[in-house]
């Protein structure tokens, strides 16, 4: 939801006209920019509050060389190796069947076993593995009704992460400058020491919401093993409980978009904003003007990957790309 896979491209460009150095990657979600920026050569620090986030940042922008060899798949394959069983049983009936239940437990009890760099990319595999399986990548229902012929929905859990293991070792690469994770609140962040600063933050909607904690709560849950995790054991889907953030609601967003662009004070400000925002493109360019001499606006023609349906109008938006200097 809101990735900027296909923006990617454009995003560059605009990275390419500013001055070098490191970057901060503060809301990055999928950690595609982030990776691109990697790519580019530049140094980037990724950062999300969410933990599969920062776990996925992990396994792709602070790691530079370390793969999973098919020793570590197969190990985390083989059977549990503890009898933990949290999974199966806190999630039977829901989303996968039991067998895939037990796999996940079963390839956590050997995770310990790997290096720093393997465990993240160990997870990230598990999360995409489990995002692929679940109609439409969401975890706000518990049927098939989504089905919308995708083989992955049908596959054992097992073959999905063997592939998706496959897809992380192959993204891994070296960065030419040092890049890191990082999983916190946007505030935490160092106020300098950046020479640019990219901000996707998620957008108050005029209906709705734009909890992530709620359609993604099971791959949350994965990254950490639920430890530290709040469950909601009313809920059918056994949601992990909200974590309040300003950006997502609309009495709140522009108030911490205004101090969020006042955090960074002496860095270019690169800020992408969707026209079905609460918040219009004007109000953003003003808020931005506070802090910054220059303003400009590239528009640009999206189509988000979130709902799979045909009417699915809301896939249709305009993504603002605000440059601020």
């Amino acid at each position: 939801m809101g990735s900027k896979y296909r923006l990617a491209p454009q995003l560059i460009e605009v990275f390419d006209s500013l001055p070098p150095g490191l970057a901060v990657d503060a809301f990055s979600g999928s950690g595609v920019v982030a990776y691109a920026l990697k790519a580019t050569g530049r140094g980037v620090v990724a950062n999300d509050h969410l933990a599969f986030a920062a776990t996925i940042a992990d396994a792709l922008i602070t790691n530079d060389d370390e793969t999973l060899t098919p020793d570590d798949i197969e190990l985390l394959c083989s059977d549990n190796c503890d009898g933990r069983e949290f999974i199966a049983t806190t999630f039977n009936g829901l989303y996968f069947p039991r067998s895939d239940h037990e796999f996940l437990d079963a390839a956590w009890s050997h995770v310990a076993r790997l290096s720093p760099a393997k465990k993240s990319l160990a997870l990230g595999a598990l999360c995409l593995a489990a995002a692929w399986k679940q109609p439409r990548g969401v975890f706000t229902v518990t049927t098939l009704r989504y089905d919308d012929g995708r083989r992955q929905l049908h596959m054992p859990l097992e073959a999905l992460f063997r592939e998706a293991a496959e897809a992380f070792n192959n993204a891994v690469f070296a960065g030419e400058q040092v890049c890191s994770a990082v999983c916190g609140d946007f505030f935490d962040l160092p106020r300098e020491g950046f020479s640019v600063a990219y901000f996707d933050p998620p957008y108050a909607p005029p209906r709705d919401d734009t909890c992530y904690i709620k359609r993604y709560h099971f791959l949350e849950g994965l990254a950490t093993y639920w430890q530290g995790q709040e469950i909601m054991w009313e809920t059918r889907t056994r949601k992990i409980k909200k974590r309040h953030t300003p950006f997502a609601y609309k009495r709140s967003a522009g108030d911490a978009l205004d101090r969020a662009f006042g955090h960074f004070e002496k860095c270019a400000l690169i800020v992408s904003y969707g026209s079905n925002a609460a918040i219009p493109g004007n109000e953003l360019k003003r808020l931005l003007l506070r802090h910054r001499r220059f303003v400009r606006c590239i528009e640009i023609p999206h189509r988000y990957a979130f709902g799979t349906h045909g009417g699915a109008h809301r896939r249709q938006a305009t993504e603002y790309i605000f440059v601020a200097t």
